[in-house]
């Protein structure tokens, strides 16, 4: 009797274990990289630097592909920037709105990080969803030393046209409200050597442009 149950325990027992399911091993590098995006939205420059010699992936994206650098610039963290930057993360990676660290750091007027991306392999040929430069929508949003450094940046584009026909010129010409920021730009684009004469699509010019919102100050400058 002994024999039987002691039988049937066994049957059980190899049943059991051949229907158990299979546990799939952790992949602890994927776990890494989803760890590290969360450090950097906190700004934990210990656990960030801790998960990178650890093994996390320096350039891993979030689920709109932005990067961490990106994620950092987005977050105005210099600090998290210049650290992985120190790690050899990417400046030139676009996110799905095309947004890259270098763009977004031009558009938004980080100017600290401008530099920083400049220094570490920024492209000047890597453009925005408006096919736009760092340069255009820092003009556009008044961001008056942004705009001085791309300008005077050997190689930068200063007189490249987006898919709205504009120039970084003309977006402060008609983005702008005329303020002394805008003249300012203006100034800082034509002692940069900007051209001062691309018309948009349909032909005017920033001129034409300045004169028909009664920006007498850009007008005075761009006739000077």
């Amino acid at each position: 009797m002994k024999s039987v149950i002691l039988l049937m325990a066994l049957s059980l027992c190899i049943f059991s274990c051949q229907s158990a399911p299979i546990t799939e091993p952790v992949n602890t590098v994927t776990m890494r990289n989803k760890d590290i995006i969360q450090l950097v939205k906190d700004n934990n420059l210990q656990g960030v630097e801790a998960a990178l010699k650890n093994g996390a992936d320096v350039n891993t994206s979030d689920n709109s592909k932005r990067n961490l650098l990106l994620i950092a610039a987005n977050g105005h963290q210099t600090e998290m920037a210049a650290l992985l930057v120190k790690y050899k993360a990417d400046v030139n990676q676009q996110a799905d709105n095309l947004d890259s660290p270098f763009l977004y750091a031009g558009a938004s007027g980080q100017t600290e990080l401008v530099k920083l991306f400049l220094d570490h392999g920024a492209r000047f040929d890597i453009f925005n969803r408006y096919n736009g430069s760092a340069l255009i929508p820092a003009c556009e949003r008044g961001h008056i030393e942004t705009v001085r450094l791309l300008a005077n940046t050997k190689g930068f584009p200063v007189n490249h046209v987006n898919r709205l026909g504009w120039t970084g010129l003309m977006e402060a010409i008609v983005l702008g409200d005329g303020s002394k920021k805008y003249q300012e730009i203006v100034q800082i684009l034509k002692d940069a050597g900007a051209k001062m004469d691309i018309p948009d699509h349909e032909g005017v010019t920033p001129l034409q442009h300045a004169q028909q919102r009664g920006f007498k100050e850009i007008v005075a400058i761009l006739k000077s």
